[in-house]
């Protein structure tokens, strides 16, 4: 790479994406899972949003939140996969400096806001649990509403810093990224300034965020459990225990992959940077792929509306 000039200026005026360093020549190759995936994440958070609408008896408060997932799932992936396969495709590398502020504002959002939906489906999964004969009181339309606002409003605010921190930093000529999208610790790390409070502030947003959210659905489900266990039959415990089974696979898929992937990004110098980048890429591309997969299988009405569905077209 070539020496950059070190005159500052307020920001560059487009960003070269480099995609995964170290793994060019199999860009092409990678294009066809990272395309397969996303078609998958399409087709199925559509059908979710679909059958829900479609269908009379699933509109009730675990439905509406599974909505409110399909729909960041949308938004989430769409962030980022179609900049990556142009990338992959047509190595169209460079991005406007400002579009690339709103892509990190879209990813860091509604992966705050994901967070934020599965915390409210702890909270439906405990209260119809845990409170049977009050959920429908507890839990009206409008509360859902309510909730699924304020997840929005939220993340909104905690991520609307992120961008204009990102600005506010003097760059010294390198606008070469070597990422497949405009991720905010490696975009604040092309500044050639003081990074320390943008970077503090990003991990303690990232950090508190997912550790709150993590504990309150830890005591979600610690209420949950203990519920279940009280139930008289084993058949009875193993059924309601299924009816949270699909937000636990969901949420394990959603959380694990995030922290380990933050976790190496700031203490995992050692981590090679092409397995650090292709494993974000997973990390926004795999839950959005597999949720209305796990929802679909795992929850009988979905199931079965699908099912019904395919059947109708075919005769």
């Amino acid at each position: 790479m070539s020496d950059f000039n070190t005159t500052k200026f307020t920001n560059p005026s487009t960003l070269i994406l480099l995609g995964i360093p170290g793994l060019e020549v199999a860009h092409v190759w990678l294009s066809i899972p990272f395309c397969a995936m996303y078609a998958i994440a399409l087709l199925g958070n559509f059908a979710i949003l679909l059958i829900v609408k479609k269908e009379p008896t699933l509109h009730e408060p675990m439905y509406y939140f599974l909505c409110m997932l399909a729909a960041t799932d949308l938004v989430l992936s769409t962030s980022t996969l179609p900049k990556t396969l142009s990338i992959f495709w047509f190595n169209s590398r460079e991005i406007d400096f400002r579009a690339c502020l709103t892509q990190m504002f879209f990813i860091h959002c509604f992966f705050g806001v994901e967070s934020g939906i599965f915390v409210a489906m702890a909270l439906d999964r405990y209260v119809a649990i845990c409170h049977p004969l009050r959920h429908s009181t507890i839990l009206t339309n409008r509360v859902v509403a309510i909730i699924g606002l304020a997840v929005l409003l939220r993340s909104s605010m905690i991520v609307l810093p992120h961008p204009f921190l990102a600005r506010l930093l003097p760059y010294c000529g390198n606008n070469i990224f070597p990422h497949s999208y405009c991720e905010f610790f490696g975009v604040v790390k092309l500044a050639c300034g003081d990074i320390r409070v943008s970077s503090y502030y990003g991990l303690f947003v990232t950090l508190t965020r997912n550790s709150l959210d993590m504990l309150c659905i830890a005591v979600s489900y610690t209420q949950i459990l203990r519920a279940i266990f009280r139930l008289p039959t084993k058949n009875a415990r193993l059924k309601t225990f299924g009816t949270c089974s699909a937000h636990l696979c969901a949420f394990l898929v959603f959380y694990i992959p995030a922290l380990f992937s933050t976790l190496t990004h700031q203490f995992g110098k050692n981590v090679p940077l092409h397995f650090h980048i292709l494993f974000a890429n997973m990390c926004l591309l795999v839950p959005p792929t597999l949720n209305p997969i796990i929802y679909g299988v795992r929850t009988k009405q979905i199931w079965d509306r699908m099912l019904w569905l395919f059947t109708q077209k075919r005769t």
